[in-house]
């Protein structure tokens, strides 16, 4: 399969995820998904953690919300009917289920090329030059936000502002983390932008870096692409 393939493949089921509307769509549109997560042949509870681990806070708090405080759905409470907590639970259900596909079809992707380099996957892409070096570019940059946590934890730390383990304190001057891990974050782009890329010829070296002669699509990315159509269109047959 070819990242061109993957990209389209994950579009599609995307779009059949937004297009469907109650539970039995998107069950078909989760397990296509699960398939082609099997198909890489990678262990996929790690992607299905990852996804679940989004997915969480906002069942809760959708649940807390809709379920236990309103009771009704927002269909009902546009249609001005009693509703019940039953629907709530099933809207809630379906834009939870929703948000989980969409996740675990990013990482089903990712699956499949687990032995590449986010370089060499941006590379075989079919896409303009310019819109390769952003997207490298924008990826290194998640580097640099995971410095930046660890400096500005570091530095709290060492000020006495925050302690290494849950506490009040922590609590008390997570704004001050927040704004500390912004501006070492800004601080350190700042310098790679001005100084380092121009000084490493970054820009310059990622043109030879990024070409590539990788065929478009191959008969593995048709036969996912027409498996992930096949979703969409029964999801959107279901309605």
């Amino acid at each position: 399969m070819t990242p061109n393939g993957a990209v389209l493949f994950g579009f599609l089921v995307i779009a059949g995820a937004l297009i469907a509307r109650d539970l039995g769509s998107l069950a078909v549109i989760l397990a296509i998904a699960l398939i082609f997560a099997l198909g890489s042949r990678e262990r996929i509870w790690s992607a299905l953690a990852w996804s679940g681990g989004i997915v969480l806070p906002l069942a809760l708090f959708m649940a807390l919300v809709w379920i236990g405080i309103v009771g009704r759905a927002p269909a009902e409470i546009a249609a001005n009917t009693e509703g019940s907590r039953t629907a709530a639970a099933f809207f809630v259900a379906i834009i939870c289920l929703r948000l989980f596909i969409i996740a675990f079809a990013i990482q089903a992707a990712s699956l499949h090329f687990a032995g590449w380099t986010p370089l060499r996957f941006v590379g075989a892409l079919s896409a303009p030059p310019v819109v390769k070096k952003l997207l490298v570019l924008t990826l290194s940059l998640i580097e640099t936000i995971l410095q930046a946590v660890d400096r500005a934890r570091t530095a709290l730390i060492a000020a006495g502002l925050i302690t290494r383990r849950h506490s009040w304190r922590n609590l008390r001057h997570g704004w001050i983390l927040v704004q500390t891990v912004w501006l070492t974050v800004v601080t350190i782009a700042i310098g790679r932008t001005r100084d380092k890329w121009p000084i490493e010829d970054t820009l310059g070296r990622l043109d030879g870096a990024l070409a590539s002669n990788t065929p478009r699509l191959n008969s593995a990315d048709f036969a996912w692409t027409a498996l992930a159509i096949a979703g969409a269109a029964a999801a959107l047959g279901l309605r």
